[in-house]
């Protein structure tokens, strides 16, 4: 199971309390993939949502393909999530709480089909950032010293 990491969203782990994780495929066009496969996106205002009963990702931008013709796809468009309907009542059901929300946390290649790995996220307040870069640099001082007395 050789996986070829795409796009990282390290935002997301800086803006929101992560927890459950899922993966899901994504329904794609030609000219995206062939984008993606020169490490052409970025998922930093992407997030998942349930509509209808289906679930998208919604904000993701997947670049233009250079060599395109004129059907070349919309580098914005929501995409379709393809998980199976109980995962996708799963993630309903913990979205509806107050305050949670879907974050695509990484994009990948997984056996020639392209993943998207979600998480259920709780937005953090500035305080709890502020507490996650102390501690950060209070392990990195850490490591410092201990590296220094070697």
């Amino acid at each position: 199971m050789a996986e070829q990491l795409i796009v990282d969203n390290r935002r997301a782990r800086h803006d929101y309390h992560l927890t459950d994780r899922v993966e899901a495929g994504l329904a794609l066009v030609g000219t995206e993939v062939k984008s993606l496969r020169a490490g052409q996106a970025n998922l930093q205002r992407a997030y998942g949502e349930i509509r209808d009963g289906e679930a998208w990702l919604v904000g993701a931008h997947i670049a233009e393909y250079g060599q395109g013709n004129i059907s070349n796809h919309d580098p914005d468009r929501d995409r379709k999530l393809l998980l199976k309907r109980r995962e996708i009542d799963s993630l309903d059901g913990k979205v509806r709480e107050r305050g949670l929300t879907l974050v695509p946390t990484k994009l990948y290649f997984k056996n020639g089909k392209v993943k998207v790995e979600l998480a259920v996220g709780k937005g953090k307040q500035a305080q709890d950032k502020r507490r996650d870069i102390a501690k950060r640099d209070a392990e990195r001082e850490m490591e410092r010293a201990v590296k220094a007395r070697r």
